[in-house]
């Protein structure tokens, strides 16, 4: 990573329990608290402070208001729009599978924090209306 520079950010995925095969087995333990995640993002923005510039959130995983604490306790990134999320949805997640432009900036806005939109590669996209 020091040579390279290859990865541009780190997503703490949390374990959605509701309906996963091995929760309903009885074989583990129901998913993190958002206290739990809050404590990965912190911990990963120390960590790789350096080396891995974003830390990202899953609203899909973490709902409007898991983002925002997400956000709040050291992630810099809220993710994208997403066309259709099935794995979340399938494991018990009820955040939704797609979200507009709009809503995410509503998301970042809800917390004061500012919202902008990229590319993949984490570079300023340009040109686009800020509510597209």
């Amino acid at each position: 990573q020091d040579r390279t520079g290859g990865f541009t950010e780190f997503v703490p995925l949390p374990f959605v329990h509701q309906s996963a095969p091995l929760y309903l087995a009885g074989a583990s333990r129901p998913g993190p608290t958002n206290r739990d995640n809050r404590a990965v993002h912190a911990l990963a923005r120390i960590m790789l402070h350096g080396r891995i510039p974003n830390i990202q959130t899953s609203w899909v995983k973490l709902g409007v208001t898991g983002t925002q604490v997400m956000l709040q306790g050291g992630a810099n990134d809220l993710g994208g729009t997403l066309m259709e999320e099935t794995i979340s949805r399938m494991a018990g997640s009820e955040h939704g599978s797609e979200k507009t432009v709009a809503e995410l900036r509503a998301i970042a806005e809800g917390i004061d924090r500012p919202a902008r939109e990229r590319t993949t590669t984490h570079a300023r996209r340009e040109g686009r209306s800020p509510a597209a």
